[in-house]
């Protein structure tokens, strides 16, 4: 998937799913949250996600498509993302989990069962 600056982005997040399974996955989103977290704040801010880019690949970002990510995300406009608001963008930014994403939402709930 390609974005609009011409970053490419290999969706490889259904793949992930299909191998550690909803609870699983959901795990490493966390784990994904905590990479980039500043971690006085407890939130990932314009700053730690700037700071900590290069984790995902993306360390050439400018700062306004930095902002643009954390904008895209903020659900509560404070101007950063808690872990609900990261796990959101990134379900909404992987085209595959958005497609299958019932059938995961079913797995989850009976395995809870």
């Amino acid at each position: 998937m390609a974005s609009r600056n011409g970053i490419v982005f290999e969706d490889f997040f259904p793949a992930m799913v299909e191998k550690l399974g909803a609870e699983g996955f959901m795990k490493e989103l966390s784990n994904g949250f905590q990479l980039l977290v500043d971690e006085d704040k407890g939130l990932i801010t314009f700053e730690s996600l700037k700071r900590n880019s290069a984790l995902l690949g993306l360390q050439d970002m400018s700062d306004d498509e930095v902002k643009c990510m954390v904008r895209e995300g903020d659900l509560d406009g404070d101007g950063a993302l808690n872990e609900m608001e990261f796990c959101t963008l990134m379900f909404r930014l992987s085209p595959g989990l958005m497609m299958n994403s019932t059938e995961w939402l079913v797995e989850a709930i009976i395995s809870e069962m």
